[in-house]
């Protein structure tokens, strides 16, 4: 039995006592949620013989993230993906996807779950077209890369099952056209071949292959909007609803779902976009890439992407997937990767203060009081990125620790109220 199977039964799974520990929350009522296609915990039957360390994802947990890796055909080897990754998970990143498009993608696969206490994530759409034309592909192929990826303990997958051929001319104006990856390449084969999307008439198949590994469904938005113009057009709305068909049928199958979402969207428009997936899609888990908030960000979209994020995760997402500076770009390096993840571990972290997660704000008081009494070496061990934090009070090399070189000692706001206290408290009777 898979998991959300187990939880439907009404069995409380070993992996899902694991992550509500994690969390502090209550088992049952975890399980509860994941029965309910609520919340999900991917955990591929491999990876959690493993080295996984069980995470659940919903609004019943703490909003998380992602950081994808990957390499590409003109850059990063098998020893860079490695150090991403162990970059990407000491920054903070609570799932990594490989979204390797060249190079030994299995040795690249088998060292990121091997390596990895955090769920896995891949686009087997990827390598469906690596050593073919996407015009060239069967679906014997599509279903054999699937399985290999689920036998080799990925505990989810993008599946762009939702783009279908009558969804295309709605995309035909659009000023940002079809900005996924694995969206342009099945509507290449869909128009070459005049036929519909294969992911979406044999996803029973697929739905079989997850459920004998226990693989995680992240239904990918193929149609989601790459520029401000094209956010909530026709095409995005019912690539939308066929993924909430499709969750239905993959947990009718069995099979544990998250829904993936935009994207390019203003910032006025977020609310209505996430609350309206969560209506649809009978509250799966969302995970939004973004969403970012303005189209002239170039070498800062992780902070336009931050911004949308907070604001997604407000409103009801689940699963942020980080953006790097070098989105648009290019492949991130090591610092844009650290950059990317710390960045929306913020976001994430803002949005569970907001919506008043237990405990979020915890964290934050405690800085506050450590900043108030000048305790740096507390700052630096509560700050996301202590290192950084630490790294810059170094350079300025202040010759006392109650001041720094913003203010200098005279100015400090911090130390004068403390000798304002000092002064009232010596006064009292």
């Amino acid at each position: 039995m898979t998991l959300l199977q187990e939880t439907q039964g009404g069995k409380v799974p070993e992996s899902i006592v694991r992550a509500a520990g994690r969390e502090g929350v209550d088992a049952t009522e975890l399980a509860r949620e994941v029965a309910a296609g609520r919340a999900v915990v991917p955990a591929n039957r491999v990876h959690a013989r493993g080295s996984l360390s069980p995470l659940a994802i919903g609004r019943c947990v703490s909003t998380k993230i992602n950081a994808n890796l990957g390499a590409s055909a003109v850059k990063s080897s098998l020893a860079q993906e490695k150090a991403k990754l162990e970059l990407a998970l000491r920054a903070g990143a609570d799932a990594v996807m490989d979204l390797s498009t060249a190079g030994d993608l299995d040795a690249i696969r088998e060292m990121v779950v091997d390596q990895s206490p955090a769920p896995v994530g891949t686009v087997p759409m990827y390598e469906m077209v690596l050593h073919r034309d996407v015009e060239d592909l069967k679906v014997a192929d599509m279903l054999a890369v699937i399985a290999k990826h689920a036998e080799q303990g990925v505990d989810f997958f993008t599946i762009h099952a939702g783009i279908l051929r009558e969804h295309l001319p709605h995309a035909v104006n659009r000023v940002g056209g079809i900005v996924s990856r694995g969206g342009a390449l099945l509507a290449k084969w869909m128009v070459h071949h005049s036929r519909q999307n294969p992911l979406y008439e044999h996803f029973d198949e697929i739905c079989a292959i997850m459920r004998e590994y226990d693989v995680a469904f992240s239904l990918g938005d193929g149609l989601r909007p790459g520029a401000l113009a094209d956010a909530g057009d026709e095409a995005q709305y019912r690539e939308l609803r066929t993924l909430a068909e499709l969750a239905e049928r993959a947990r009718q199958a069995g099979c544990q779902v998250m829904i993936e979402g935009p994207g390019h969207v203003p910032l006025n428009q977020i609310e209505e976009q996430i609350r309206y997936q969560q209506e649809v899609c009978a509250g799966a888990p969302f995970y939004v890439l973004g969403p970012l908030v303005t189209d002239i960000g170039a070498g800062y979209d992780h902070i336009a992407g931050a911004i949308g994020a907070t604001l997604a995760a407000y409103y009801g997402a689940s699963f942020l997937c980080y953006l790097t500076p070098r989105e648009h770009l290019g492949l991130p390096d090591e610092e844009a990767v650290r950059e990317g993840v710390v960045v929306f571990k913020l976001a994430a972290h803002a949005a569970d203060v907001a919506r008043g997660f237990p405990g979020a704000r915890q964290r934050d008081d405690a800085m506050s009081a450590a900043r108030a009494r000048f305790d740096w070496p507390k700052m630096f061990e509560l700050a996301l990125d202590g290192e950084k934090a630490k790294s810059m009070r170094q350079q300025d090399a202040c010759p006392g620790d109650d001041y720094c070189t913003m203010c200098g000692r005279k100015w400090c706001a911090v130390r004068i109220n403390n000798e304002v206290k000092e002064m009232l408290a010596a006064q009292q009777p």
